[in-house]
This record gives structure tokens, sequence and C-alpha cells, in this order.
């Protein structure tokens, strides 16, 4: 393992934490309520990163294009479960992710990606480098509004939880 690998997977540990602050202490009843005009809530954002990390680490695994059973369905935002169920699954995956891509010698490997519908018609590919700085982007994009929820529902922010 390289130090870009340990770089980049501190960042992806961090910006998992920081979306983390805003579901602590929070029944199943209030990590399922809408606190905005957005169907989102802090359940369905902690269920939507488990769920979207295991399929993009099968992308990164598989590396040859097939699309994920699930990875384009809308109800991965919704919370089904109990918070700690996907606390525990996103927990899992992450850890998942990252001995996976300890393991890799190189983050240059280049990886086939699924298509989707709005995938152009040639096959795209990202390197094992891409998909570990879109996790990181994506969940540090999920942390902003898991804020914006928190708040929301009865004003706390990470800001004053970083503790």
């Amino acid at each position: 393992m390289t130090r870009e690998h340990d770089e980049l997977l501190a960042l992806l540990a961090e910006v998992r934490s920081r979306l983390l602050i805003p579901v602590r202490g929070l029944t199943d009843e209030e990590a399922a309520k809408r606190t905005t005009v957005s169907e989102l809530t802090l359940g369905g954002l902690i269920r939507h990163l488990a769920t979207g990390e295991r399929m993009w680490l099968q992308v990164l695994r598989d590396a040859d294009g097939t699309l994920p059973d699930g990875m384009l369905d809308t109800a991965q935002y919704s919370m089904s479960e109990t918070q700690q169920h996907w606390l525990s699954a996103y927990s899992a995956a992450a850890a998942e992710t990252d001995e996976y891509v300890r393991s890799l010698p190189s983050l240059d490997v280049e990886v086939r990606l699924p298509t989707t519908p709005w995938s152009p018609p040639e096959p795209r590919f990202w390197s094992a480098r891409r998909i570990i700085l879109h996790l990181i982007h994506e969940t540090a994009q999920h942390a902003g509004h898991a804020d914006i929820i928190r708040e929301s529902l009865d004003g706390a922010n990470s800001t004053a939880q970083l503790a």
C-alpha cells in the first residue's frame, strides 16, 4: 500500500465520520423524519451511503461494467429497518472498502463503469483512485445534507458536535 492509499482512505474516513455526527442520539422515528421539502431523511442518507458504498466496491472489484443490483433503485434513499441496522451496515461496508483498497498494489487500475440510462454510448473507465475520490465526494455532499436535515429537526449542527 502506498502513501496515496493511506491519504485517500484517511480523507474518506474523515468525511464518513462527519456524516455520522448529525445522527448522534436520534431515535428511529427522528432518523426517519423529513424536515425539509426534500424526501431525504437522516436514516435514508445512511442507508443510501451504506448501499452505495457496497455497490461501488462491487464495481471496483468486478471491473467489468456490470451494473450492481439495486444501483438505480431510488428506494435506497428511504429508511427501512432501524437506524442501528443501517449504521452497522455502513460501518461494515466502509471496513470492506478500506480493506479492498489497501490490497490494491496501485490506484491506477482501470475499472469499466456500469452503463446507466445517462451514460454515453461508449464504455467509460475510471481508475480505482477516481472511484475512491467519487466516494469521498458523495459522502461529503451527503454530510452537508445531513447537517441541514439535523439542524431543521432540532437545531443541532455538526460544528457544535465535533468532539
